[in-house]
Protein backbone atom coordinates (compact mmCIF):
# COMPACT_ATOMS: atom_id res chain seq x y z
CA UNK A 1 0.00 0.00 0.00
CA UNK A 2 1.86 3.29 -1.24
CA UNK A 3 -0.44 5.54 -1.29
CA UNK A 4 -1.90 7.88 1.96
CA UNK A 5 -5.12 9.79 1.95
CA UNK A 6 -5.65 11.79 4.96
CA UNK A 7 -8.88 11.45 7.09
CA UNK A 8 -9.76 15.38 7.63
CA UNK A 9 -11.61 16.60 10.86
CA UNK A 10 -14.54 16.89 9.22
CA UNK A 11 -14.74 13.46 7.88
CA UNK A 12 -13.56 12.01 11.04
CA UNK A 13 -17.01 13.71 12.97
CA UNK A 14 -19.34 12.74 10.21
CA UNK A 15 -18.18 9.10 10.30
CA UNK A 16 -18.59 9.43 14.06
CA UNK A 17 -22.06 11.52 14.08
CA UNK A 18 -23.40 10.07 10.74
CA UNK A 19 -22.12 6.53 10.31
CA UNK A 20 -20.60 6.66 6.90
CA UNK A 21 -18.76 8.51 4.07
CA UNK A 22 -19.00 9.07 0.25
CA UNK A 23 -15.32 9.06 -0.89
CA UNK A 24 -15.56 9.85 -5.02
CA UNK A 25 -13.46 8.21 -7.46
CA UNK A 26 -11.87 5.46 -5.25
CA UNK A 27 -11.45 3.34 -8.37
CA UNK A 28 -10.21 4.54 -11.94
CA UNK A 29 -11.94 3.63 -15.11
CA UNK A 30 -9.24 0.56 -15.74
CA UNK A 31 -9.53 -0.45 -12.43
CA UNK A 32 -13.16 -0.31 -12.72
CA UNK A 33 -13.12 -2.09 -16.41
CA UNK A 34 -10.96 -5.07 -14.32
CA UNK A 35 -13.50 -5.59 -11.94
CA UNK A 36 -16.54 -5.80 -14.14
CA UNK A 37 -14.86 -8.47 -16.17
CA UNK A 38 -13.61 -10.47 -13.33
CA UNK A 39 -17.20 -10.09 -12.09
CA UNK A 40 -19.06 -11.10 -14.98
CA UNK A 41 -16.98 -13.95 -15.79
CA UNK A 42 -17.40 -15.02 -11.50
CA UNK A 43 -21.01 -14.29 -11.82
CA UNK A 44 -21.31 -15.98 -15.18
CA UNK A 45 -20.03 -19.60 -13.65
CA UNK A 46 -21.51 -22.48 -11.95
CA UNK A 47 -19.80 -21.98 -9.05
CA UNK A 48 -21.86 -23.24 -6.03
CA UNK A 49 -19.20 -22.78 -3.06
CA UNK A 50 -19.64 -19.36 -1.23
CA UNK A 51 -22.43 -18.16 -3.90
CA UNK A 52 -25.19 -16.43 -2.51
CA UNK A 53 -28.48 -15.67 -4.11
CA UNK A 54 -31.21 -14.09 -2.30
CA UNK A 55 -34.78 -12.50 -3.01
CA UNK A 56 -35.80 -14.35 -5.89
CA UNK A 57 -32.51 -14.27 -7.49
CA UNK A 58 -32.50 -10.40 -7.66
CA UNK A 59 -29.57 -10.40 -5.80
CA UNK A 60 -27.09 -12.96 -6.89
CA UNK A 61 -23.47 -12.87 -5.74
CA UNK A 62 -20.33 -14.39 -3.77
CA UNK A 63 -18.99 -14.19 -0.30
CA UNK A 64 -15.67 -14.50 0.41
CA UNK A 65 -14.94 -12.91 -3.57
CA UNK A 66 -10.99 -11.83 -2.75
CA UNK A 67 -10.32 -15.73 -3.33
CA UNK A 68 -12.31 -16.16 -6.83
CA UNK A 69 -10.01 -13.83 -9.08
CA UNK A 70 -6.71 -11.77 -8.86
CA UNK A 71 -8.22 -9.13 -9.70
CA UNK A 72 -10.56 -8.48 -6.66
CA UNK A 73 -7.16 -9.01 -4.29
CA UNK A 74 -5.89 -5.15 -4.78
CA UNK A 75 -9.51 -3.96 -3.25
CA UNK A 76 -8.21 -5.18 0.08
CA UNK A 77 -5.46 -2.41 -0.34
CA UNK A 78 -7.08 0.32 -1.66
CA UNK A 79 -4.73 3.09 -1.63
CA UNK A 80 -7.46 5.50 -1.27
CA UNK A 81 -9.86 3.66 0.90
CA UNK A 82 -8.32 1.52 3.37
CA UNK A 83 -5.80 4.58 4.84
CA UNK A 84 -9.57 5.86 5.61
CA UNK A 85 -9.96 2.98 7.58
CA UNK A 86 -7.02 2.38 9.90
CA UNK A 87 -7.55 6.50 10.92
CA UNK A 88 -10.92 5.07 11.81
CA UNK A 89 -11.18 2.34 13.21
CA UNK A 90 -7.04 1.81 14.25
CA UNK A 91 -4.77 -0.54 12.18
CA UNK A 92 -5.38 -3.80 14.32
CA UNK A 93 -7.68 -5.23 11.17
CA UNK A 94 -9.03 -7.77 9.63
CA UNK A 95 -10.79 -8.87 6.63
CA UNK A 96 -14.03 -9.41 7.69
CA UNK A 97 -15.62 -9.96 4.09
CA UNK A 98 -15.44 -9.58 0.67
CA UNK A 99 -18.80 -9.66 -1.03
CA UNK A 100 -19.01 -9.21 -4.59
CA UNK A 101 -22.86 -7.66 -5.81
CA UNK A 102 -25.09 -7.63 -8.81
CA UNK A 103 -28.07 -6.47 -7.95
CA UNK A 104 -30.78 -6.78 -11.00
CA UNK A 105 -33.31 -4.78 -11.99
CA UNK A 106 -36.93 -5.49 -10.06
CA UNK A 107 -39.53 -7.14 -12.10
CA UNK A 108 -42.60 -4.86 -13.30
CA UNK A 109 -44.80 -4.06 -10.83
CA UNK A 110 -41.96 -3.96 -7.66
CA UNK A 111 -43.75 -0.89 -5.52
CA UNK A 112 -41.35 1.99 -4.99
CA UNK A 113 -41.42 1.05 -1.36
CA UNK A 114 -39.50 -2.41 -2.17
CA UNK A 115 -36.73 -2.77 0.07
CA UNK A 116 -34.22 -5.63 -0.81
CA UNK A 117 -33.45 -6.36 1.90
CA UNK A 118 -34.83 -4.04 4.58
CA UNK A 119 -33.31 -1.84 7.28
CA UNK A 120 -30.74 -3.77 8.79
CA UNK A 121 -27.64 -3.54 10.52
CA UNK A 122 -24.55 -5.88 9.70
CA UNK A 123 -22.97 -8.26 11.54
CA UNK A 124 -26.76 -9.63 13.39
CA UNK A 125 -24.68 -11.96 15.70
CA UNK A 126 -23.11 -8.99 17.45
CA UNK A 127 -26.57 -7.67 18.22
CA UNK A 128 -28.14 -10.53 19.54
CA UNK A 129 -25.25 -11.67 21.46
CA UNK A 130 -24.52 -8.05 23.17
CA UNK A 131 -28.46 -6.28 22.09
CA UNK A 132 -29.08 -3.23 20.26
CA UNK A 133 -27.98 -0.82 23.18
CA UNK A 134 -24.32 -2.69 23.58
CA UNK A 135 -23.29 -2.80 19.77
CA UNK A 136 -19.89 -1.10 19.83
CA UNK A 137 -18.21 0.36 16.40
CA UNK A 138 -16.03 -2.99 15.67
CA UNK A 139 -15.95 -2.89 11.98
CA UNK A 140 -17.29 -1.27 9.15
CA UNK A 141 -17.88 -1.64 5.16
CA UNK A 142 -16.18 -0.31 1.99
CA UNK A 143 -19.11 -0.31 -0.92
CA UNK A 144 -17.35 -0.19 -4.54
CA UNK A 145 -19.78 0.29 -6.68
CA UNK A 146 -18.58 -0.20 -10.46
CA UNK A 147 -22.00 1.14 -11.98
CA UNK A 148 -23.82 3.96 -12.71
CA UNK A 149 -26.21 5.30 -9.54
CA UNK A 150 -26.47 8.86 -10.54
CA UNK A 151 -30.27 8.32 -10.42
CA UNK A 152 -32.48 7.70 -8.00
CA UNK A 153 -33.78 4.05 -7.54
CA UNK A 154 -30.68 2.33 -9.14
CA UNK A 155 -30.34 0.19 -6.92
CA UNK A 156 -28.27 1.68 -4.60
CA UNK A 157 -27.50 0.82 -0.57
CA UNK A 158 -29.92 3.34 1.15
CA UNK A 159 -28.37 4.25 4.73
CA UNK A 160 -30.16 6.04 7.65
CA UNK A 161 -27.77 8.84 8.90
CA UNK A 162 -26.64 8.97 12.53
CA UNK A 163 -28.17 5.36 12.89
CA UNK A 164 -24.87 4.26 14.06
CA UNK A 165 -25.61 5.78 17.56
CA UNK A 166 -29.01 3.77 18.45
CA UNK A 167 -29.38 1.98 21.16
CA UNK A 168 -32.51 0.06 19.71
CA UNK A 169 -34.44 -0.95 16.83
CA UNK A 170 -34.67 1.86 14.45
CA UNK A 171 -38.13 3.53 13.46
CA UNK A 172 -39.73 3.31 10.42
CA UNK A 173 -43.17 5.64 10.39
CA UNK A 174 -46.25 3.63 10.24
CA UNK A 175 -47.15 3.65 6.30
CA UNK A 176 -43.75 4.43 5.24
CA UNK A 177 -40.82 2.65 3.73
CA UNK A 178 -37.87 4.12 5.21
CA UNK A 179 -36.80 5.85 8.63
CA UNK A 180 -37.71 9.99 8.28
CA UNK A 181 -33.71 11.18 7.42
CA UNK A 182 -33.09 8.01 5.01
CA UNK A 183 -30.86 9.14 2.23
CA UNK A 184 -30.15 7.22 -0.93
CA UNK A 185 -26.75 8.23 -2.35
CA UNK A 186 -26.25 9.15 -5.75
CA UNK A 187 -23.00 7.46 -6.89
CA UNK A 188 -20.43 7.53 -9.91
CA UNK A 189 -18.81 4.47 -10.98
CA UNK A 190 -15.82 4.33 -8.88
CA UNK A 191 -17.21 5.71 -5.80
CA UNK A 192 -17.26 4.30 -2.48
CA UNK A 193 -19.17 4.36 0.51
CA UNK A 194 -17.36 3.51 3.93
CA UNK A 195 -20.41 2.62 6.36
CA UNK A 196 -20.37 1.14 9.70
CA UNK A 197 -21.48 -2.16 10.24
CA UNK A 198 -24.02 -0.43 13.13
CA UNK A 199 -25.39 1.80 10.82
CA UNK A 200 -28.84 1.07 9.38
CA UNK A 201 -29.45 0.98 5.75
CA UNK A 202 -31.56 -1.06 2.89
CA UNK A 203 -31.63 -1.80 -0.37
CA UNK A 204 -33.30 0.35 -2.67
CA UNK A 205 -34.99 -0.36 -6.10
CA UNK A 206 -33.51 -0.83 -9.21
CA UNK A 207 -35.71 0.39 -11.83
CA UNK A 208 -33.43 0.90 -14.90
CA UNK A 209 -32.63 -1.38 -17.54
CA UNK A 210 -28.67 -1.82 -16.02
CA UNK A 211 -27.71 -4.13 -12.99
CA UNK A 212 -26.11 -2.53 -10.31
CA UNK A 213 -22.28 -4.18 -9.92
CA UNK A 214 -20.76 -3.94 -6.58
CA UNK A 215 -18.27 -5.21 -4.69
CA UNK A 216 -18.00 -4.78 -0.61
CA UNK A 217 -14.88 -4.69 1.53
CA UNK A 218 -15.33 -5.54 5.40
CA UNK A 219 -12.90 -4.85 7.68
CA UNK A 220 -13.15 -5.24 11.73
CA UNK A 221 -10.65 -5.80 14.66
CA UNK A 222 -8.78 -9.05 14.78
CA UNK A 223 -10.17 -10.47 17.37
CA UNK A 224 -13.50 -11.08 15.76
CA UNK A 225 -14.34 -13.84 14.01
CA UNK A 226 -14.47 -12.92 10.00
CA UNK A 227 -17.90 -14.10 8.62
CA UNK A 228 -16.95 -15.52 5.23
CA UNK A 229 -14.03 -17.74 6.20
CA UNK A 230 -11.99 -18.99 9.04
CA UNK A 231 -8.74 -19.87 7.26
CA UNK A 232 -8.12 -18.74 3.62
CA UNK A 233 -6.45 -21.46 1.45
CA UNK A 234 -2.89 -21.81 1.37
CA UNK A 235 -2.63 -21.39 -2.58
CA UNK A 236 -4.66 -18.08 -1.85
CA UNK A 237 -2.40 -16.84 0.63
CA UNK A 238 1.39 -17.85 -1.00
CA UNK A 239 0.08 -15.33 -4.05
CA UNK A 240 -0.51 -12.63 -1.44
CA UNK A 241 2.08 -9.68 0.01
CA UNK A 242 2.87 -9.13 3.81
CA UNK A 243 0.31 -6.43 4.07
CA UNK A 244 -2.14 -8.67 2.16
CA UNK A 245 -1.25 -11.65 3.97
CA UNK A 246 -1.86 -10.00 7.28
CA UNK A 247 -5.53 -8.67 6.61
CA UNK A 248 -6.71 -12.13 5.73
CA UNK A 249 -5.70 -13.19 9.12
CA UNK A 250 -2.12 -14.68 8.42
CA UNK A 251 0.91 -14.24 10.62
CA UNK A 252 3.95 -13.18 8.64
CA UNK A 253 6.89 -13.41 11.86
CA UNK A 254 7.06 -17.44 11.69
CA UNK A 255 7.82 -17.50 15.46
CA UNK A 256 6.29 -19.87 17.41
CA UNK A 257 5.78 -17.92 20.93
CA UNK A 258 2.95 -16.45 22.37
CA UNK A 259 3.04 -12.92 21.57
CA UNK A 260 1.09 -10.46 24.15
CA UNK A 261 0.35 -7.91 21.64
CA UNK A 262 -0.86 -10.11 18.32
CA UNK A 263 3.08 -10.42 16.46
CA UNK A 264 4.57 -8.52 13.74
CA UNK A 265 1.61 -5.97 12.19
CA UNK A 266 2.72 -4.36 8.88
CA UNK A 267 -0.17 -2.00 8.97
CA UNK A 268 2.22 -0.55 11.97
CA UNK A 269 4.69 0.58 9.80
CA UNK A 270 2.71 2.23 7.65
CA UNK A 271 1.31 4.46 10.51
CA UNK A 272 4.59 5.37 11.82
CA UNK A 273 5.85 6.64 8.17
CA UNK A 274 2.97 8.87 7.58
CA UNK A 275 2.09 9.50 11.28
CA UNK A 276 -0.68 7.94 12.29
CA UNK A 277 -1.72 6.43 15.20
CA UNK A 278 -2.53 2.85 15.57
CA UNK A 279 -4.82 2.58 18.05
CA UNK A 280 -8.74 3.91 17.03
CA UNK A 281 -8.38 5.29 20.96
CA UNK A 282 -6.21 7.40 20.33
CA UNK A 283 -7.33 9.12 17.63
Amino acid sequence: MQGFTELSEEQRQQFRDDGYLIVRNALNEDMISRLIEAGDRVIASKERLNRYTTHGGIYDGYRNCVTMDDAFVPLLTNEVALPLVIQLLGSNLQLSTSHLIYRHPDPPGTPSGARKPGWHRDNGRTQLDLGQDNYPRIGLKCAFYLTDLSQPQSGVTMLSPGSNQLTERIEIPEGKADPANAIEPLLNPGDCVIFEYRTWHAGAPNFTDITRKAIMIGYAYRWLKPMDYVKQQLDFVEKLSDIEKYLVGEEIDGTLEFQPQGGLNPLNEWCEQHGVLPDRHGA
